[in-house]
């Protein structure tokens, strides 16, 4: 295996321990659709801000419009967390976080191990805010004996060779490969006969993994070749005659390739 509307206000958000658990609350996480889970992650984060800020209380619309999505699909995502708000009120702020949190699996906290503390995995190791999110990191690797010893943000850099062990006495429940590509399969092989079923990849490669083991695959370089698609495209309607009355050149061909995934 590679790597792989809506209700009205019109009805309550359920409390914390009314909300589905145990079986009830896997086969229901099963039967999320997979932008949802996406979505459900930002608005976590904004309800987070809301709680911080005193809020008690967000309609769907305020709370679609923070998270840029229209109030019906925001109430259509909550719908599927058995989630619904009161009209003329909206939702709970505090038993809404609860719910995302607990469908997300993030009522209890994750241990995340980083394998590659090059350029990119530096930074990644220095960034705060993995813990204040549930996502502690909590074992660095690599091979460089430059770095195997040193330690960044507190943590130790171990050798790959470690991986199983410390993975095991740590808990490890998500892995983060930032190697150059070539060392990236043989690390998420390592990462997999550890235990860990869920890896997050930034090496520019297609990971092979066991159908059970969950794969995200950010490629920054990709990204930014879709935001230069963009670019050029309203580079292209500007230019285009008549577009506000001028007659401007016209654009280059855009003859860039996406890179290997």
């Amino acid at each position: 295996m590679t790597e792989n509307d809506a209700r009205g206000d019109a009805s309550v958000t359920l409390p914390p321990q009314a909300g589905p658990s145990g079986a009830a609350a896997a086969k229901l996480a099963r039967s999320i659709p997979e932008a949802t889970v996406a979505r459900l992650a930002v608005y976590l984060r904004m309800l987070g801000e809301l709680a911080e800020q005193g809020a008690e209380t967000v309609s769907s619309e305020e709370l679609a419009t923070a998270t840029g999505v229209n109030s019906a699909k925001l109430r259509k995502d909550l719908s599927y967390i058995g989630s619904y708000g009161i009209r003329g009120v909206g939702y709970e702020v505090a038993a809404l976080h609860h719910q995302i949190e607990r469908t997300l699996g993030l009522d209890h906290q994750q241990a995340v191990a980083l394998v590659g503390v090059g350029n990119l995995g530096h930074a990644l190791a220095g960034y705060s805010g993995f813990g204040g999110r549930g996502f502690p990191v909590a074992a660095l690797f690599d091979v460089d004996p430059d770095l195997v010893g040193i330690h960044i943000n507190g943590i130790l850099v171990e050798h790959v060779r470690d991986i199983a062990r410390v993975c095991a006495e740590r808990g490890v429940t998500i892995g983060m490969i930032a190697t150059p590509g070539p060392a990236a399969q043989a690390v998420c092989d390592q990462l997999v006969r550890a235990g860990v079923e869920c890896i997050l990849n930034f090496a520019p490669v297609l990971l092979q993994v066991p159908e059970q083991v969950e794969v995200r695959k950010v490629d920054l370089a990709v990204e930014l070749q879709v935001l230069a698609f963009h670019v050029a495209r309203r580079r292209a309607a500007e230019a285009a005659p008549g577009a506000n009355g001028a007659h401007g050149p016209v654009p280059a061909t855009n003859g860039s390739a996406v890179l290997p995934r």
